[in-house]
């Protein structure tokens, strides 16, 4: 199936499972922007749009309706994505509008969903970047689905803490961040070596690998 006939069955499923302002508000809410993202990031990236819910109605810390651009929601997950425009949301926001996003976003986080944003340029032009970063927030939730491998969940977990940590990562990081051995953690952190995920680094005099850098295969594996 291909995007266009999938992204009208998409559309017209919650069309006709929503009446009153919910409706409404799809058909005026879900345009440029939205649709941008549905055929630049998330059909190139998932191939179906199983979960994901268009102008998606929550409530604010005041119990006000909003409706947010998108939600993907699942048995192990709710996420909440915006795309956001430039002027919207930076040229035309005054302090008032500004508090209140932050506040409803906070509030949805302490309601049980994660929260992203991305930047309608970054949509529109440079969507592989939103590619790599949508897979990268997926990718921590794939571990919870009871389908996926506890290794590949570990392999996952091992990069993105190389991702924060801002240096070369070693076994002794590994063994603290995932509460095993340390024999575990060279073994896992070789095991990446030997896919050219990781690249690693000897000590002094070259006797032993002591520490593990990224590689550009890293980010695409998450």
């Amino acid at each position: 199936m291909d995007f266009e006939h999938a992204h009208q069955l998409f559309l017209g499923n919650h069309l006709k499972a929503r009446a009153g302002e919910r409706r409404d508000r799809l058909q005026r809410g879900h345009r440029e922007a939205e649709q941008l993202f549905c055929r630049n990031v998330w059909w190139p990236l998932r191939q179906n749009f199983d979960g994901l819910h268009p102008e998606y109605e929550v409530t604010d810390w005041r119990g006000l309706t909003y409706f947010c651009d998108f939600a993907w929601i699942t048995s192990y997950v709710k996420l909440i994505i915006e795309i956001k425009g430039f002027g919207p949301h930076v040229q035309d926001m005054d302090r008032r509008k500004f508090c209140r996003e932050l506040n409803r976003e906070t509030f949805l986080t302490a309601m049980g969903f994660q929260v992203i944003s991305f930047a309608y340029d970054d949509v529109s032009q440079r969507p592989e970047l939103c590619m790599t970063l949508l897979r990268m927030v997926l990718g921590r939730y794939a571990s919870q689905n009871e389908t996926d491998r506890p290794s590949s969940a570990a392999d996952r977990e091992i990069i993105r803490l190389a991702c924060t940590l801002g240096r070369p990562i070693r076994p002794i990081d590994v063994r603290k961040h995932l509460g095993i051995n340390y024999r575990t953690a060279a073994e896992l952190l070789d095991s990446l070596c030997e896919r050219r995920i990781l690249s690693s680094e000897a000590g002094v005099q070259n006797k032993r690998v002591v520490r593990y850098l990224l590689r550009d295969a890293a980010l695409g594996y998450i």
